[in-house]
């Protein structure tokens, strides 16, 4: 099931993606994408709908239909640094001993089409698809053989970074992750049972039609089992929660020279089984 969200920018509808394709109206099922509506017994009510009952939502999602991002309300978007061993080389790190941690703020969030912005002041706008693991039930203390059973989802997740504010400027990576429009997520939350292995999805990004990365989440140092289980000792996953779970290597501060994001380029990336992000880049 894929599910989404459809409209205007805070004005988002739930949706789900038929079988041809098309945007079926949820509004009536669900108030939205997110929090409870993301807990197994009610994805399992979602599932068991007969689809060609909903009202069918006019337009071609990603063409003259926006969407939303993926999941409403997020409480957190909790990401992974380092975690493919050829990126970190990339970027002249060692591969951290355990996971790194950072955050996005939640206003960073925003639909998988919409214009990324270059902050002001900005010299080293990056770019970074990741897998992005979205939780239905949540927890503490989380066992690695039970954390599959916490899984919603996965989603598409644009890691946009500014390299200056992350590594330059003093402090936490968060000053460099968190921007506005930094978080593109979607198209749409696959749900777990369509997604047998998530350690088996090819994942690349261009700009302006150049591949720049081309990987696999096969090559993570840290798989999604046990990310879960990880961070789950450190904060309580909730429902809605999602966790970006790193690059492979072909990001632009790897690049020799380094390649930064200007306005008027546009990226286009994606991950099997999971949807494509399309976005233009603007000045804040």
């Amino acid at each position: 099931m894929k599910l989404l969200r459809f409209g205007l920018p805070g004005h988002e509808k739930p949706g789900v993606l038929d079988t041809d394709g098309r945007v079926r109206d949820l509004s009536e099922v669900v108030d939205d994408i997110g929090g409870s509506v993301l807990l197994p017994a009610q994805l399992k009510r979602l599932k068991a709908l007969d689809l060609s009952t909903l009202p069918q939502v006019p337009g071609q999602p990603q063409k003259d239909l926006r969407l939303g991002p993926c999941v409403a309300r997020t409480g957190k978007l909790v990401c992974i640094g380092l975690n493919y061993s050829d990126h970190a080389a990339e970027a002249g790190m060692q591969v951290p001993p355990e996971p790194v941690v950072f955050n996005k703020w939640t206003s960073a969030v925003i639909g998988p089409d919409d214009a990324v912005e270059v902050p002001r002041g900005s010299v080293k706008t990056d770019w970074e698809v990741e897998l992005g693991v979205v939780i239905g039930q949540g927890g503490r203390y989380i066992t690695e053989a039970d954390a599959m059973a916490h899984v919603a989802g996965y989603c598409v997740v644009n890691d946009i970074s500014e390299r200056e504010f992350q590594i330059e400027r003093s402090g936490t990576w968060d000053k460099g992750k968190g921007c506005d429009t930094f978080g593109p997520l979607g198209p749409w939350l696959v749900t777990a049972d369509e997604v047998p292995n998530p350690q088996a999805l090819r994942m690349w990004l261009d700009v302006d039609g150049k591949r720049y990365q081309d990987g696999s989440t096969a090559t993570m140092v840290y798989q999604v089992p046990f990310l879960i289980s990880y961070l789950s000792r450190f904060m309580s996953l909730q429902s809605g929660d999602v966790i970006s779970t790193g690059t492979p290597p072909g990001v632009g501060m790897g690049q020799k020279p380094p390649v930064y994001l200007r306005a008027g380029q546009t990226m286009h990336l994606g991950i099997d089984g999971l949807g494509t992000q399309t976005q233009r880049v603007v000045q804040a």
